[in-house]
């Protein structure tokens, strides 16, 4: 279906804003954006004037899914914490797309969500970029996988220290981490050798992942809230030379300059939570506008179900509150999000080429009393805000009709 969404105040995010704007989506892709577009007869459109028009949110950490809600140890499929080194275990296999929190993301204006293994491993295994819409996990796929998940400081020490095992120390933890990846430098080293000579060659799921990561394929996503924990995480990354993505970076703020002479992106939060463990002790709000006026590249995740998905933007617009500039933390929640996870050829802003992903707002969606209105994924409404009966409706992708929001 081709679609034309008219006469909103659209914001590509990637580009100056278009008063009176224009989006054509065709064939599920976006086809053009601009004041003057030539819709072709025989287009739907829909009309938004009065109204804000802006990609998709990208959300760059969360556990929809995995960690379905209100399912109790049933739905509970985040961390297998069995074995410390994961990566060959991949998030997409325990999905459940029919969990709570997909609705609510596209409630949210999300309807793009990076989904990972948790933090109870110090390898926790493959993350998987999704649509948030679908009947099966295969159906709403963008990328897979995207990234590999690993975590430092207290969750794997806890959980591997409580049961006598390595880990149980933060230096645990990092040797774990540096073993693991050293067999990888040697299986990529034999595997090469037995190529070249044309001999057999037996594979390990695991080192074969992990050696993804130490060519550049994967990047390698860090559970870190610590500014020591953070430091090692630079370290490690320096040692074996692989891509480094901070997740969480609580304590980021304190070694900004560090981490921005690095390059090294932060997808920082939750930022609602409450200070439950050691390690948040330095959360708040400001800690995303230090790190941004740093010259860290941002992204701001939920950690969903940690915080519900569609408090999203509202975590970014409490950042700006406490300091976060209004355009980057649009861009926290889009576009960054979409280039740290390398899946900016897809989603983020609205660009000729991308998805056609994009959400109809009442307003400002920095605006907390602004709510989502209209939600498309890939040129299909898949969530409409029902003004009369005061609720939103998820178009079910079985061809029913749901409630969310």
């Amino acid at each position: 279906m081709n679609l034309a969404i008219t006469g909103g105040y659209v914001v590509p995010v990637d580009g100056a804003p278009i008063e009176g704007g224009t989006v054509l989506i065709q064939d599920g892709k976006i086809a053009a954006v601009g004041k003057d577009v030539d819709i072709p007869h025989g287009t739907k459109t829909v009309d938004a004037d009065g109204s804000w028009v802006l990609p998709g949110f990208v959300e760059a950490h969360a556990h929809m899914g995995v960690h379905e809600e209100a399912e109790g140890w049933a739905g509970q499929d985040t961390n297998e914490m069995t074995d410390p080194v994961g990566a060959r275990m991949r998030a997409l296999d325990a999905i459940n797309p029919a969990d709570l929190g997909f609705a609510d993301a596209l409630s949210g204006g999300v309807t793009t969500a990076v989904i990972k293994p948790g933090s109870g491993n110090p390898i926790g295994g493959q993350t998987v970029a999704l649509k948030c819409w679908g009947r099966t996990v295969d159906e709403m796929l963008v990328r897979e996988p995207v990234s590999v998940k690993s975590a430092l400081g207290e969750n794997p020490k806890r959980v591997y220290g409580e049961k006598g095992k390595l880990p149980a120390t933060r230096q645990g933890v990092a040797a774990v981490i540096r073993d693991e990846l050293t067999k990888a430098q040697d299986y990529l080293a034999k595997k090469a050798e037995a190529e070249k000579d044309g001999k057999a060659f037996d594979r390990n799921p695991t080192l074969e992942v992990l050696g993804k990561v130490l060519t550049g394929e994967l990047p390698w996503c860090q559970h870190a809230h610590r500014a020591d924990d953070i430091a090692t995480a630079i370290r490690l990354s320096e040692e074996f030379g692989y891509k480094l993505i901070i997740n969480h970076g609580t304590e980021g703020h304190l070694i900004a300059d560090v981490i921005a002479e690095k390059q090294i992106p932060v997808i920082i939060g939750p930022l609602f939570t409450s200070r439950s463990k050691v390690e948040l002790r330095h959360r708040g709000l400001r800690n995303p506008g230090i790190l941004a006026r740093a010259g860290v590249e941002l992204a701001i995740m939920t950690d969903h179900p940690v915080v519900p998905i569609h408090f999203l933007v509202h975590q970014a617009t409490l950042a700006v509150k406490e300091g976060l500039d209004p355009d980057t933390a649009l861009k926290s929640i889009t576009t960054n999000p979409a280039r740290i996870m390398g899946l900016d050829d897809r989603v983020g802003s609205l660009k000729p080429g991308l998805d056609g992903d994009v959400v109809i707002w009442s307003g400002d969606p920095l605006d907390v009393m602004s709510r989502a209105l209209h939600v498309f994924v890939q040129g299909r409404e898949v969530y409409t805000w029902n003004e009369e009966k005061g609720e939103g409706a998820v178009a079910d992708p079985f061809y029913r009709e749901a409630n969310a929001g």
